[in-house]
């Protein structure tokens, strides 16, 4: 009994002051039997927003830090070392959203008197200029030692047919820069290597990209040049997805001696050096090739 004078005493006290006399009516046990169910209904309610609530804190969490790893490197390329952005293939079509962000500092200095006027090429390496393999190849054109986690390996290089006449051309007609997402230790004494004519005025590593979703990607508009004088060449369509309408795509080169695609553009990139800017005719090229620009090769043939 004293259990029930108790529980009746909690229940009127939850109750609306026109419900806690001593006596209930026949139409005030009705309404309470309504403003009960009503307050149930509200105590539901109440916990499901307060429950939806925790879920999107947690989904909003989750969708800001849920990045996909870096795609697996291509055969007998360096892991750890080079760039790990997919390279370009035949047909590769890719949907890219731009989302550059307002640099901080820019990643170059002020252009020199050589160069003054001139275009800006940001060069890619890996995939592009040269083929790097931790396996052993017999007509390797360098070979690079290179330490990782105390231990010194041997990298082999092989660079692409006509390498040396793209170089050396594009030293004359524009300011050329290396931008890789390889690792310094690496890519540095491999440009060593390669760029005998000292065609890049500057280098740019891993640590100069974005890692966007993934990609290792070159934000051109924190390279302190003016965007419609600068043009990238990349094997990779993720590392130009910032700026798309900027690029000259090349195809990914591994070992193919026969491979012409660096000797056809040189007649591509002298037309363009004298454009007033780099837009109108990578337009013009993207007509002519009736495509989205992502696979444009032998575009020294058509032009």
């Amino acid at each position: 009994m004293l259990h029930l004078l108790v529980q009746r005493r909690e229940i009127l006290s939850g109750l609306p002051l026109s419900f806690q006399g001593d006596g209930l009516p026949g139409d005030s046990l009705l309404q309470l039997c309504l403003w009960l169910l009503h307050a149930s209904q509200c105590n539901v309610s109440l916990k499901k927003q307060r429950h939806r609530g925790i879920l999107s804190s947690f989904f909003c969490c989750f969708r800001d830090y849920n990045v996909e790893a870096p795609p697996a490197s291509g055969p007998s390329v360096l892991p750890p070392l080079v760039e790990e952005n997919g390279g370009l293939q035949k047909g590769d079509q890719r949907q890219v959203i731009p989302i550059p962000s307002p640099p901080a500092k820019y990643l170059l200095p002020e252009a020199t008197v050589l160069d003054y006027g001139k275009k800006c090429v940001v060069i890619d390496l890996d995939e592009t200029l040269v083929h790097s393999s931790f396996k052993p190849i017999s007509n390797a054109d360098f070979i690079v030692p290179v330490e990782i986690d105390g231990t010194i390996h041997q990298v082999y290089v092989l660079k692409r047919p006509h390498v040396d006449e793209f170089l050396q051309r594009m030293g004359q007609l524009f300011e050329c820069v290396l931008f890789t997402a390889s690792l310094a230790k690496y890519a540095d004494p491999v440009a060593d290597l390669l760029d005998r004519w000292g065609v890049f005025r500057a280098r740019l590593f891993r640590e100069s990209c974005v890692f966007h979703r993934g990609n290792y990607v070159k934000d051109l508009s924190r390279l302190g040049r003016e965007l419609s004088k600068v043009i990238i060449v990349d094997n990779s369509p993720a590392s130009y997805i910032f700026h798309p309408e900027n690029a000259v795509p090349v195809q990914s080169w591994f070992d193919d001696m026969t491979d012409t695609e660096l000797l056809d553009l040189i007649p591509f990139f002298e037309g363009l050096s004298r454009e007033d800017d780099v837009y109108s005719m990578l337009h013009r090229l993207c007509d002519r090739r009736n495509t989205t620009c992502h696979n444009p090769w032998l575009v020294g043939k058509l032009l």
